[in-house]
């Protein structure tokens, strides 16, 4: 597995119409779409950035699944198996799984004990997945909104070995407490507010403008839920409810003076 234990390799977002959402994410961050050879059920399309990086796939929300659309991420470990076994037995549940998709890998779909789903994922192949970094159109940040930081940390460190780092001080969201995996970060977590429906992970991915995006993303039908705001480094970020509701994030550069 050429990623590692732990390293975040695939975005998927489960929509009512993945056509609809095709033409909404598509001019945003500059996303080519297309089924992959085989023909998976489900309507399922996979999103590439403008680079060629395969980034993730969009997929038709399942007859009586009770999640809404909403976005998740697939996370890299040694053993899937062992993995779920993990998660259920650290009071997290496991809805999916383990089940093979033939040349693709082995995965479980998944919920922390707060309900945050996830998956976890054993490739097949050995290429590495680029789709978390900082390129535009790829996904740059992984935030996990919590109730209680201390319990997540323990959850997600046992099962992917992920470590405390830093923290900064966010008001009523407590700490903004970043994720490491080795020297890399992974992301961060941060407490619960009366903005968070649930518990959830949230997904920043990168463009070559953050107010453009934001209006992109209002006129196709979003909603500006946190407009774009200088963050540590020089970019800014947003966040928005994509016209079905699932939640998402911007980051990049303000290009306007």
């Amino acid at each position: 597995m050429a990623n590692g234990h732990g390293a975040p390799i695939w975005y998927e977002l489960v929509s009512d119409d993945p056509g609809a959402a095709e033409r909404f994410y598509g001019p945003i961050l500059g996303w080519r779409f297309s089924r992959p050879p085989g023909g998976l059920d489900r309507d399922y399309r996979v999103f590439e950035a403008a680079d060629g990086t395969a980034i993730g796939g969009l997929m038709r929300r399942p007859d009586g699944m009770a999640m809404p659309p909403a976005w998740l991420f697939y996370v890299a470990v040694d053993d899937v198996d062992d993995a779920a076994k993990r998660i259920a037995a650290a009071g997290g549940e496991v809805h999916l799984g383990p089940m093979d998709i033939p040349d693709v890998g082995r995965f479980a779909f998944a919920s922390d004990p707060e309900g945050a789903p996830f998956y976890v994922m054993r490739a097949s192949r050995d290429e590495p997945s680029r789709a978390f970094g900082m390129a535009d159109g790829h996904g740059s940040w992984n935030e996990l909104v919590t109730a209680d930081q201390g319990a997540s940390l323990r959850f997600y460190g046992d099962l992917f070995g992920w470590r405390k780092g830093d923290a900064m001080p966010m008001g009523a969201a407590g700490d903004y407490t970043f994720l490491h995996r080795g020297e890399p970060m992974v992301g961060a977590m941060m407490d619960r507010t009366a903005d968070d429906r649930r518990s959830a992970w949230r997904f920043y991915f990168h463009v070559p403008d953050i107010d453009r995006a934001a209006r992109e993303a209002e006129a196709g039908g979003g909603r500006i839920v946190h407009p774009p705001m200088e963050i540590p480094g020089g970019e800014y970020a947003s966040q928005i409810d994509d016209p079905e509701g699932a939640r998402v994030g911007f980051v990049g550069p303000r290009l306007a003076a």
